[in-house]
C-alpha cells in the first residue's frame, strides 16, 4: 500500500475484517445471556462484558497479526504445528463450537420471525434453512459486498437497541457499580461463563486470521508493521461497537425487568412480551424483534465463512459453499427441532444459554495454540509479541481455562449426584470424554512450549496441495479406442469430428465407440427393458452413424444406455473400457443447468478415463 496515503484512507483500506468478526460478538446467543444476566442480577455482571471485550480485542488482534505475518490462518497453522490426529481432534471440537453458534443463530432468527410476524417457532426454524440463498449471493459478490451487508445489519441492530435504551431510562450510577468484579449469587458463574463464551467466540479467531489476508499488505517490515497497526485499530473500533450492543442488552434487561422485580426473564420471547407494558411504548417490541432478526442473519454469514476456513485449514477438505452451509445448518436445525417438539417452545432459552457455554468450553483450544504461535520467533520472526503482551495473553488464557474447568467439574459433579443408580452411564461416557478433552488441552499447551525450549525447527508448511514439486512428465500413449457420446443434435458434428480425427491420428487399429442414452420417462423407469419407438429409432440412428464412419475408413461400434445420462454413460464406459471419452459441452449454465442437468461434471467424477469436452453450439 502506498505510504503517501493519509491515515484515514489507510484505515479505510484495512477496515472490514474486524467488523465481519464483530458480528459473532452480538449474535442471538449474546441476547440470551445478556438478558438473563440483566434480569437476574441487574447491572452486577457488566464487568464480565467489559472483561470479555478486553479479552476479545487482545485475542482478535493476535489472530490478525498471525494472518498478516505468516500468511496462514489459525487452522492452517495448527495443522502445521500439531500431528494429524491432534489436528483432527481440534477440528472436531471447533466444528462442535460452530454448530453451537449456528444453533443460536437459528433460534434467534426463528424467535425474531415469531415475534415480528407471529410465525410458529418450528416453522421459523425450518425457514432459516433458506438463508443459504443469501450466503450464496454474498459469496458471489465478493468480500467487500459482504462487509457492506454486515455493516448495514450492525447499524440496524445498534439503532434498534438505542431506541430501547432511551425508553428504558437506566440508572447510570448503578451501571458504574456493575463494572466492579463480583459474583452476586447462585448461577452467576454459569451466566458469566455463558457471557464469556458468547463474547469471545473461538471460531472468530480462525476467521479473523483468514480475513486479514484479503487486504493488500506489502510484505516488507514497514508494510507488515503498518498492517498490524491498522488491523489493531480496526479491531478496537469494531469490537467496542459490539461491546456497546451487548451492554445495551444487559442494561435494558436490568433497567426494565430487574427494576420491576422480574428476575427470571431468561427467555427472549418473555423479554419481547414484557417490553411494551413496562416501557409503555409500542415501538419497543418491534425494534427488539427487528434487531434480533438482523443479528441472526449477520451472524449466519460469518459462521459459514468460519466453517469453511476451519474445515479446509485443519483437514484440507474443501466443499462447495452451499454444501458446507447446508451441513452446518442441518446440525443446528436438528437439535432445535427436537427441543421444540419434545420440550416445547419455552425450552429454547435454556438451549440458547447451553450453546454459549459450549462455545466457552471450546475457547481454550483456539486461544492457547494462537498464543504459542504469536510468541514463537520460529513462526513470527521479528514480529513476535512483546513480553508484557505475552504475559497478558497467558493471563487471559489462564482465566478462560480456569473458569471452564471449574464449570465443567461442577456440572459433571451435579449430574453424577442427580443420576443415582444410572450414574455408571455418565462414568463410561461423559467422564472419559471430559478427561480426553482435558488431556488434549494439556497436550496443546505443553508440546509447543517443549519444542520451542528444545529449539526444534518448525515443520515445512506444504500448503493445501502438498509440497511444491513438478510432477514427472511423460508422453501419453495414443488412444486406441475412443468413445464418442452422441445425442443426435447439432452437437454431434463437433464430437464426431474430434473422435474421427483422434482415431486417424492414433494409427492403424484405432476405433470409435458410439454411445447414446435413451432418457425418456419410460427408459428412466424400466431401463434396458424399455423398447419403445424412441429406443428403436435411436438404435437405427447409431447403426447409420456406424456405417457412415465405416465409409470414412474408421472402424466403429455402438452401444445404447437407458435412464439418467451421466449414470448410464458411466456404466457403458465401465463395460467397454475406452482409452478416451469425447463429450459435447452445450454451454448452458444457471437455469439451463438446473433444467437440463450437468452430464459432463457428473460423468467425469464417476469414471477413471480421460474426458475430452468439445465446445458445441447444438
Amino acid at each position: 500500500m502506498s505510504p503517501q496515503l493519509s491515515f484515514w484512507r489507510r484505515l479505510f483500506a484495512f477496515s472490514g475484517p474486524a467488523f465481519l468478526v464483530s458480528v459473532g460478538y452480538m449474535d442471538p446467543g449474546n441476547w440470551a445471556t445478556d438478558i438473563a444476566a440483566g434480569s437476574k442480577f441487574g447491572y452486577a455482571l457488566l464487568w464480565v462484558l467489559l472483561m470479555s471485550n478486553v479479552m476479545a480485542i487482545l485475542l482478535q488482534s493476535l489472530s490478525a497479526r498471525l494472518g498478516i505475518v505468516t500468511g496462514m490462518d489459525l487452522a492452517q497453522a495448527c495443522r502445521a504445528m500439531f500431528s494429524r490426529p491432534v489436528s483432527w481432534a481440534l477440528w472436531v471440537v471447533c466444528e462442535i463450537a460452530i454448530a453451537a453458534c449456528d444453533l443460536a443463530e437459528v433460534l434467534g432468527s426463528a424467535i425474531g420471525l415469531q415475534l415480528l410476524f407471529g410465525l410458529p417457532l418450528l416453522a421459523g426454524v425450518i425457514l432459516t434453512a433458506f438463508d443459504t440463498l443469501l450466503i450464496l449471493f454474498l459469496h458471489s459478490r465478493g468480500v467487500r459486498m459482504m462487509e457492506a451487508f454486515i455493516v448495514a445489519l450492525i447499524l440496524t441492530v445498534g439503532a434498534c437497541l438505542a431506541v430501547e435504551i432511551v425508553l428504558s431510562k437506566p440508572q447510570w450510577g448503578s451501571m458504574a457499580t456493575g463494572l466492579v468484579p463480583s459474583l452476586p449469587g447462585e448461577g452467576a458463574l454459569y451466566l458469566a461463563i455463558g457471557i464469556l463464551g458468547a463474547t469471545v467466540m473461538p471460531h472468530n479467531l480462525y476467521l479473523h486470521s483468514a480475513l486479514v489476508q484479503s487486504r493488500r499488505i506489502t510484505h516488507t517490515p514497514a508494510g507488515i508493521r503498518s498492517g498490524v497497526k491498522y488491523n489493531f485499530i480496526d479491531s478496537v473500533v469494531a469490537l467496542n461497537g459490539a461491546f456497546l450492543v451487548n451492554a445495551a442488552l444487559l442494561v435494558m434487561a436490568a433497567a426494565t425487568f430487574f427494576q420491576s422485580g422480574l428476575h427470571d426473564v431468561a427467555e427472549i420471547q418473555d423479554a419481547h412480551r414484557l417490553l411494551e407494558p413496562i416501557l409503555g411504548a409500542s415501538i419497543a417490541p418491534v425494534a427488539f424483534a427487528i434487531a434480533l432478526i438482523a443479528s441472526g442473519q449477520s451472524s449466519t454469514v460469518t459462521g459459514t465463512l468460519a466453517g469453511q476456513i476451519v474445515m479446509e485449514g485443519f483437514v484440507q477438505l474443501r466443499l462447495r459453499p452451499i454444501v458446507r452451509r447446508l451441513l452446518t445448518r442441518a446440525l443446528a436445525i436438528i437439535p432445535a427441532v427436537i427441543t421444540i417438539v419434545a420440550l416445547g417452545e419455552h425450552a429454547t432459552g435454556n438451549l440458547l444459554l447451553l450453546s454459549q457455554v459450549v462455545l466457552s468450553l471450546q475457547l481454550s483450544f483456539a486461544v492457547i495454540p494462537l498464543i504459542h504461535l504469536v510468541s514463537d520467533g520460529r513462526w513470527m520472526g521479528q514480529y513476535t509479541i512483546k513480553p508484557l503482551l505475552r504475559v497478558m495473553a497467558w493471563v487471559v488464557a489462564g482465566v478462560i481455562a480456569a473458569l471452564n474447568l471449574k464449570l465443567a467439574f461442577g456440572e459433571i459433579s451435579r449430574w453424577l449426584l442427580g443420576a443415582g443408580s444410572h450414574g455408571w452411564l455418565l462414568w463410561i461416557t461423559v467422564v472419559p470424554a471430559a478427561a480426553g478433552l482435558v488431556g488434549l488441552l494439556v497436550y496443546v499447551t505443553v508440546k509447543p512450549a517443549l519444542e520451542r525450549w528444545r529449539g526444534e525447527p518448525t515443520p515445512v508448511v506444504a500448503g493445501v496441495h502438498g509440497p511444491s514439486a513438478m510432477p514427472a512428465v511423460a508422453p501419453p500413449s495414443a488412444p486406441r479406442r475412443i468413445a464418442a457420446a452422441v445425442d443426435f443434435s447439432g452437437a454431434d458434428t463437433a464430437v464426431l469430428s474430434h473422435a474421427v480425427t483422434l482415431a486417424r491420428s492414433s494409427g492403424r487399429g484405432a476405433s470409435v465407440l458410439l454411445l447414446h442414452v435413451v432418457e425418456s420417462v419410460g427408459a428412466r423407469l424400466m431401463g434396458d427393458e424399455m423398447q419403445d419407438n424412441e429406443a428403436r429409432a435411436d438404435q437405427e440412428r447409431l447403426e447409420l452413424y456406424r456405417n457412415e464412419l465405416g465409409e470414412l475408413g474408421v472402424e466403429a461400434s455402438y452401444d445404447l444406455g437407458f435412464g439418467d445420462p451421466a449414470e448410464a454413460l458411466a456404466a457403458l464406459v465401465g463395460t467397454h473400457a475406452p482409452d478416451l471419452v469425447v463429450l459435447g459441452g452445450h454451454g448452458h449454465r444457471g437455469v439451463g443447468d438446473f433444467v437440463h442437468g450437468t452430464t459432463v461434471d457428473r460423468l467425469r467424477h464417476r469414471i477413471r478415463v480421460p474426458v475430452l469436452v468439445v465446445p458445441t453450439t447444438g
